[in-house]
């Protein structure tokens, strides 16, 4: 059976900051299969960015990883090498960062430059990882451009990233990260300050480009609308840890941790059936004070007792290819 292209298994960062200790990820394990594309989803505040950070090891001042693993297999020899082990500033991760793995950043306005060219900038992520000559370089820019759907490729190129709409910016960042052919593609909240009729079209073109180029798609939002209909398994976040995974259609017809059906319920319903949105109670416990046992048993309105104060639950399967970490499904919580 061939291994995963990557597998996390119990990563966790701590921050030391002057009013504490903050411990954005408590022991996170997911996987991604090469050609793969999976979701991460919760609410602002779970570990979703520092999770793709974590991997990139682009993690904020006083913040290091002080467990786990990151297994990834590299595409220039298939070598599985350990992520969390490398140096920030190596050879080897400035050769994965941007070239293996590439990123698409919530705002393209703020990762652009504003004061070169969007054709410089993804010319310049070329020759960081191709030894193509000037022309090759100016070639190979138009067509990522003409790729990602934006009209007059030739022309756009010379365009400032303020002279762009935010949908065109968001596909330029597109080109960008397609500039070192990736294998793995990293999509942090990618239509985050776009209007809805915009974010459906960068959606769809991800997902077009996912299959067309067999890229892994690692797909990190809020959005569970977003997530039904990109990606194919889903992995639910709440305070640094996974609490549920699953198939996509199998969280959302059978959602079996109480966060995953709450993160569901609150969701409004198109389908023109009248029924009460009820929001999560509470939210996001501090970082700085991780609550003993269940992380989630703060806001859980099905509590089994006080073992979910206590204890935190292994993570039980419930269906084919379907986990969650609760004692509704344990023998210790009287299932």
């Amino acid at each position: 059976m061939t291994s995963p292209l990557l597998d996390v298994h119990d990563l966790s960062v701590r921050i030391t900051r002057d009013e504490g200790v903050v411990r954005p990820l408590n022991g996170v394990s997911f996987r991604i299969n090469t050609g793969q594309a999976v979701g991460i989803v919760g609410e602002s505040g779970c570990g979703k960015t520092m999770t793709s950070n974590a991997l990139l090891q682009i993690l904020p001042p006083a913040a290091e990883i002080t467990s786990g693993h990151i297994r990834y297999r590299r595409k220039l020899d298939e070598r599985e090498i350990d992520l969390a082990a490398l140096a920030a500033h190596s050879d080897e991760m400035h050769q994965i960062r941007g070239g293996d793995i590439s990123m698409i950043f919530q705002e393209p306005m703020t990762a652009f430059s504003p004061v070169h060219t969007i054709g410089n900038q993804i010319a310049e992520m070329i020759q960081l990882h191709d030894s193509l000559s000037s022309e090759a370089t100016r070639q190979r820019v138009v067509e990522l451009l003409h790729l990602v759907g934006i009209p007059d490729p030739q022309d756009r190129a010379h365009d400032y990233p303020f002279q762009l709409s935010g949908g065109m910016r968001q596909r330029a960042m597109i080109a960008m990260a397609l500039a070192s052919n990736p294998r793995l593609l990293i999509a942090d909240e990618p239509t985050t300050a776009l209007d809805v009729t915009v974010q459906a079209r960068v959606l769809k073109l991800i997902q077009r480009l996912q299959r067309e180029l067999g890229l892994a798609l690692m797909l990190i939002t809020h959005d569970l609308g977003v997530i039904a209909h990109t990606v194919e398994y889903v992995y639910v976040m709440y305070m640094g840890r996974i609490v549920e995974e699953g198939p996509v259609a199998a969280i959302f017809d059978r959602p079996a941790h109480p966060y995953t059906a709450a993160l569901l319920q609150s969701i409004p319903s198109l389908t023109g059936k009248r029924r009460h949105i009820e929001p999560i109670e509470g939210s996001v416990p501090s970082a700085y004070a991780l609550p003993e046992g269940c992380p989630f048993h703060t806001r859980c309105t099905q509590k089994v007792g006080p073992i979910c104060e206590q204890q935190m639950p292994a993570s039980a399967e419930v269906g084919p290819h379907h986990r969650a970490r609760c004692f509704i499904h344990t023998e210790e919580g009287g299932e």
